[in-house]
């Protein structure tokens, strides 16, 4: 029998959510050892001595805290292994001394426990890994960029990944000359270490599959721990949960089918599919769908505007979930 997504209400705890601050399954087991540069492109080699560096030099004998705190930009494209190597760091220091999380589950967790108690409960770390560095909402960069201000005055480091460099964050969004100002304090920092390649989860343009068929989604529904959704019901109750318990909204789910998907109509739909994709994706869950093409659900607009890279991450994900769902149900 399948799980009913569809109606889920987790509960999260804020103690909770600190604790849940760790590398997601997917990078469980990431280490600096298991990251594999690719010889065509040697700034993977190098970006991984340079985190090794930083977390020998900075991190492993940070206490008692010496000065102000430093910070460690990861920067390129999708798929380049940025995320595996944050993870790393986060591993290799233990979750006593770092925590991990992406932008939005920092900005959800301020949003939980208030700025205050957000600060004092990350400050106590020595590190604060931020997956996935944005700039889609100016509010939520202030917010950040004050927390990390905070964060490094205090002493403790942070080590960030994101697909734009940090001197030009914001740029061709927001105008406003105190938005600027924070970016720029952001961007003072972090040294940069930039990382180049192809993304891995595609290497080159996407290609997803055919719409599943109703068996594939009977198929897929009926697998171990699977679930299956109907497109327009599961938007709709994205709209009741929080999306700092989109975690644990999907927590017991490895398979997802999806039927008649459509094209998105507003970005509020896209940002909160977005966020299920990263946790699901997180999860290492698989997901199919009927319906139209899951290439298709941003519209061309969406994809012209400020969330194109968002948006651009989405789809390689869900491109990766897609293909893995035909290994998933495949006899053996």
């Amino acid at each position: 029998m399948s799980i009913e997504l569809v109606g889920r209400r987790p509960v999260v705890a804020p103690e909770d959510l600190i604790a849940g601050l760790v590398p997601p399954p997917h990078f469980g087991r990431a280490s600096f050892e298991t990251y594999r540069p690719d010889p065509a492109h040697p700034s993977q080699a190098a970006a991984v001595a340079a985190v090794r560096e930083f977390a020998g030099e900075h991190l492993r004998r940070f206490r008692p805290r010496r000065g102000p705190g430093v910070g460690l930009y990861l920067d390129g494209g999708f798929g380049v292994g940025k995320t595996h190597l944050l993870a790393s760091l986060a591993h290799a220091l233990g979750p006593r001394k770092a925590v991990f999380g992406t932008f939005v589950e920092y900005t959800n967790l301020v949003g939980a426990l208030g700025f205050i108690a957000a600060r004092e409960a990350l400050s106590s770390f020595s590190v604060v890994c931020i997956d996935e560095f944005e700039l889609d909402d100016p509010g939520d960069t202030l917010i950040m960029a004050r927390l990390m201000r905070e964060l490094t005055d205090a002493g403790t480091c942070v080590a960030a990944t994101s697909n734009t460099l940090p001197d030009a964050l914001g740029e061709g969004r927001f105008a406003a000359d105190d938005f600027q100002r924070e970016i720029q304090a952001v961007a003072r920092v972090f040294t940069t270490v930039r990382i180049d390649g192809p993304d891995y989860r595609h290497r080159g343009s996407l290609d997803f599959p055919a719409p599943a068929s109703p068996e594939a989604v009977e198929a897929v529904a009926a697998a171990p721990r699977g679930a299956v959704a109907a497109w327009p019901a599961l938007l709709a109750d994205l709209v009741e949960v929080h999306p700092s318990r989109y975690g644990a909204y999907v927590d017991g789910i490895a398979a997802l089918a999806i039927t008649d998907v459509t094209p998105l109509e507003d970005q509020n739909q896209a940002l909160r599919l977005v966020a299920l994709v990263d946790r699901l994706y997180d999860r290492d869950a698989v997901v199919t769908a009927s319906g139209a093409s899951l290439q298709e659900v941003f519209t061309p607009e969406m994809m012209r505007g400020g969330y194109r890279k968002k948006y651009l991450r989405a789809l390689s994900r869900l491109e990766s979930m897609a293909h893995a769902a035909l290994e998933h149900t495949r006899p053996v």
